[in-house]
């Protein structure tokens, strides 16, 4: 990746997916499975995670196994060769998608926080990832609202990642446009994380809590969440973040059979852990973490003269991935 591609925060789409975010807003979805595929078109070869019908239609949801962009186009557009998962392993073992559920795959044993912790080597700067579990408080808008104000100067849109639940999305839909808008109106980039569609917690160990409560149907957290994000002019990316960060070997397995890369955090921010060089930070931003808004928002005050200097940067998780594994 050249460093042209690098912005102060975190580069998640060109124009193209831009503005394919908010092209499409899928009401009527039918048949979304899982299908794993060869996608070949316009002298691209694709790898396709969903295929799916709406409006009459037929439709994939791709991702591009060297920069981790993902996209939903017409079926009719490419010629398909159907792959079994461990297939589309072994032919695209060298690219960063791969090589990135393989590093995901390496800290599946850990109980919190398995997953990609990590990116950007060698880099001044982190990448900010904010998570939306279900809540019923407003959208903590200042966060965002910094992030822009903080950027502007040195190159806009800033980019960023944020994981987000269904039942956050369905009860919150005043903020998801307002996010949409901060989209359309050029001020943020941003990459939509899967985040489940129920987030269950109850007061039972970790163990068996989140996703590895008793009864968990993952089909309907990952994929009725996609469809959720479809519905609401959402592209989907290739990464997914544990509820609570909370796995065990087996769950992280059935994630990456979904064609997705689990992402952890290495600066919780309300846990008190501090970024360093290329970390992945985590703040909640649905109205329940005040503690990691402040040390984020204080963040951004003490690196203020970094930043514009352009000595701390933001930077986009995929083209970290893509430049370790190049």
């Amino acid at each position: 990746m050249k460093l042209s591609k690098r912005l102060p925060i975190t580069i998640f789409c060109s124009c193209f997916f831009c503005i394919q975010i908010f092209a499409q807003n899928f009401e009527d979805i039918k048949r979304y499975k899982v299908s794993f595929a060869l996608a070949t078109g316009a002298n691209q070869k694709l790898i396709a995670l969903r295929s799916f019908s709406a409006n009459n239609q037929k439709y994939l949801l791709l991702v591009n196994p060297e920069t981790l962009d993902t996209k939903v186009d017409l079926s009719s557009k490419y010629a398909t060769s159907s792959l079994q998962f461990q297939n589309v392993l072994a032919i695209f073992k060298n690219t960063a998608y791969i090589k990135s559920i393989e590093a995901a795959a390496a800290k599946d044993l850990q109980l919190q926080n398995a997953g990609i912790d990590h990116a950007i080597p060698n880099e001044k700067g982190i990448t900010l990832t904010i998570d939306l579990c279900p809540s019923h408080k407003a959208l903590d808008r200042i966060i965002f609202q910094s992030v822009f104000d903080e950027f502007k100067k040195i190159e806009q849109p800033a980019p960023l990642a944020i994981s987000v639940s269904g039942k956050w999305m369905l009860k919150h839909q005043d903020d998801l446009n307002w996010l949409k808008g901060l989209v359309e109106k050029k001020e943020l980039n941003i990459t939509w994380v899967n985040h489940t569609y129920n987030h269950q917690v109850n007061k039972l160990p970790l163990d068996e809590n989140f996703l590895l409560a008793p009864g968990t149907n993952l089909d309907i957290e990952v994929l009725e969440n996609e469809k959720l994000m479809l519905k609401n002019g959402l592209i989907p990316s290739v990464f997914f973040r544990f509820p609570g960060l909370v796995s065990d070997k087996a769950i992280v397995g059935k994630i990456e059979g979904y064609g997705l890369i689990p992402v952890g955090s290495d600066a919780w921010l309300a846990k008190g852990q501090q970024p360093n060089a290329g970390s992945i930070v985590l703040i909640h931003g649905n109205g329940n973490e005040e503690i990691g808004v402040k040390d984020f928002i204080q963040l951004l005050k003490t690196k203020q003269a970094d930043v514009k200097n352009k000595q701390w940067l933001l930077f986009d998780l995929r083209e970290g991935l893509e430049k370790e594994f190049e």
